[in-house]
């Protein structure tokens, strides 16, 4: 529900949006239902079926949606946990479900490149033919982005005897993939924390560097003068981050107030900045610019806080991350204020 509603931007009462429990006509078997049916001008489009959190998503414990799927005119059929969400087409055959999905959205590790094609399906920026059409891109380059994961976490046999053959003209005996499976797991370990590593150091190598722009009094107010001035040693601090620790917790919180906001703005201009005090999320990455603050480092209790237009901060009590949706009318409205500033 909160999906529907905060994310996807739905209004779950309206049965003419959104239909609980949704029974088709014909097709399917007596008494089956599946969970929710979004509509778009009087039509169903995606198809929803919710199984328990922690539950494993098995498209063979989902035969609701695949019956369902093919006996309406929905072209999306999601299946969720409520925190994993596979999205399905029917890119191998018409009106028949796939069996994997194209798009995969976790909020506790999302993927920036989930943004663009979830927006597709908010009810305010709805663009079917949109998603369809890069639809097998994603199923197939989401697909290989998981086997080169498993592949780097345990190379497999052809794998290893891949990368063996282009390395040298030992034989694959047995007793040589032993020894260049432990090799060539060393190899990607290594590879990838040097890759972090220079990523890290380009980011250290460009943050020492700040340049407070000179310019003459008329051209920029003295406010202006002062928010750049504040805003080059706020960048400098944070640059060092001496103390500051950036938790899981905090990261799945932006990722979930960045879906939200990725209903008005484009994903890449929603960022982050931690610090001692608080997480907090930007946009343009403009600490004058505070989309949301995360108060998580208190153990006792989490805070969610939304500036206003003074920048007073209001901060509210949440008990866990799925309460950040309750907050995402107010989100998108501080985005949209901020967009027009």
């Amino acid at each position: 529900m909160p999906f529907i509603s905060r994310v996807l931007g739905y209004d779950v009462f309206n049965p003419l949006e959104v239909i609980p429990e949704f029974t088709a006509d014909h097709g399917t078997k007596k008494g089956e239902k599946v969970d929710y049916a979004i509509m778009k001008d009087g039509e169903v489009q995606i198809l929803i079926e919710c199984k328990h959190v922690g539950d494993a998503l098995n498209v063979k414990h989902a035969s609701q949606l695949f019956r369902y799927f093919s006996v309406t005119n929905a072209r999306i059929g999601v299946l969720t946990n409520g925190q994993v969400y596979h999205f399905f087409t029917d890119l191998d055959a018409p009106n028949i479900m796939d069996q994997k999905p194209f798009l995969v959205l976790d909020l506790l590790d999302i993927d920036e490149v989930v943004y663009p094609e979830l927006s597709k399906l908010t009810k305010e920026t709805f663009n079917l033919d949109s998603v369809l059409n890069s639809a097998e891109e994603l199923k197939y380059v989401g697909a290989l982005k998981r086997e080169l994961s498993i592949e780097f976490k345990e190379p497999g046999k052809e794998f290893v005897r891949l990368l063996m053959t282009r390395v040298t003209d030992r034989r694959a005996t047995a007793d040589n993939l032993t020894l260049f499976s432990e090799l060539v797991g060393k190899a990607t370990k290594q590879y990838l924390k040097e890759k972090v590593h220079e990523r890290l150091k380009s980011a250290l190598h460009e943050g020492d560097r700040i340049d407070i722009p000179l310019v003459d009094g008329s051209d920029m107010t003295s406010l202006q003068v002062h928010e750049s001035a504040e805003n080059a040693i706020e960048a400098k601090e944070l640059a060092d981050k001496t103390g500051v620790i950036t938790t899981e917790e905090e990261l799945a919180g932006y990722q979930i107030v960045k879906a939200i906001a990725c209903s008005e703005v484009k994903p890449n201009r929603v960022t982050h900045r931690d610090s001692k005090t608080y997480f907090g999320i930007l946009l343009d990455d403009n600490n004058r610019r505070t989309i949301a603050r995360l108060h998580f480092n208190a153990r006792a209790q989490k805070y969610i806080g939304i500036l206003d237009e003074d920048k007073k901060e209001t901060r509210y009590p949440i008990d866990d991350l799925e309460d950040i949706y309750l907050f995402a009318d107010q989100i998108r409205s501080v985005v949209v204020r901020l967009v027009n500033d």
